[in-house]
């Protein structure tokens, strides 16, 4: 999506100025959830954990586009420091960039920007759920997907608890500064959730209309009046490469992100 917005920020406002969040590249959980729901199957065929799920070949590619789109940013947008999930296709997504960029910016981890967690529905289809866990699938329509937290994962409500806390510990630690995040679609949308002051069918809403591609950049600015998305879903640099671009859409409770 094109450039939104091109109001001045407010640079004497306290905390961080400006957001930069990328989801990770196509992952080997993203293929292997894609081939299973298109088979029909009840289980995804994944045999690492969903930390240590890698990037495909092609989202290492994608990271490596978006390397070039970091190394072409200007003074004043180029972000000043890095905070990235742990989980290994996150890790591999900004060093790649980073890597391809030039860039010397230093990768601080962070666990509150991993995935959200499933539970019992990890590495089950849509089909799985349904036959296995009938009653959950059942509980999940009727709660909605904000508020449903499968047993022993979390619902979007839990998820943005930690989102909150990890925002104020960013405003803190990096004042006035670009801060890169490299990490999930579903702990993307739920940062717009608690920076723009979206509403539950709102974010819902763009999380069905227009899902987090891979490796996307969406910019979020820092005005007086509060924050502002003025780049969102961008994949311009993925084409510009002759990169392919892919969705996979992560926001199901059913599927590894």
């Amino acid at each position: 999506m094109a450039q939104l917005d091109a109001e001045p920020t407010n640079p004497g406002r306290p905390g961080v100025r400006e957001l930069v969040l990328v989801r990770h590249g196509e992952s080997a959980g993203n293929v292997a959830a894609a081939d299973a729901e298109r088979a029909g199957l009840e289980v995804i065929d994944l045999e690492t954990r969903d930390a240590d799920t890698p990037l495909s070949r092609l989202g290492a590619e994608q990271a490596a586009a978006l390397g070039t789109w970091l190394r072409t940013q200007i003074a004043g947008d180029a972000p000043d420091v890095v905070w990235c999930s742990p989980y290994v296709r996150a890790l591999q997504t900004a060093v790649i960039a980073l890597q391809e960029a030039g860039s010397t910016l230093a990768v601080r981890q962070d666990e509150r920007l991993r995935d959200r967690e499933l539970g019992i529905l990890d590495l089950l289809t849509r089909t799985g759920v349904a036959t296995r866990y009938p009653d959950e699938d059942a509980r999940r329509h009727h709660l909605g997907k904000f508020y449903y937290r499968p047993p022993g994962g979390e619902s979007w409500a839990d998820l943005t608890l930690r989102v909150r806390s990890l925002l104020g510990d960013l405003d803190r630690a990096e004042p006035d500064r670009c801060v890169l995040v490299v990490a999930h679609d579903a702990v993307i949308s739920t940062v717009r959730y608690v920076c723009e002051g979206l509403s539950e069918s709102e974010v819902l809403d763009l999380a069905r209309r227009w899902p987090v591609r891979n490796a996307a950049v969406t910019r979020l600015v820092r005005r007086p009046t509060g924050w502002v998305a003025t780049v969102v879903n961008d994949d311009a640099h993925l084409r510009h490469d002759d990169t392919p671009v892919t969705e996979h859409p992560g926001d199901r409770d059913a599927l590894p992100h």
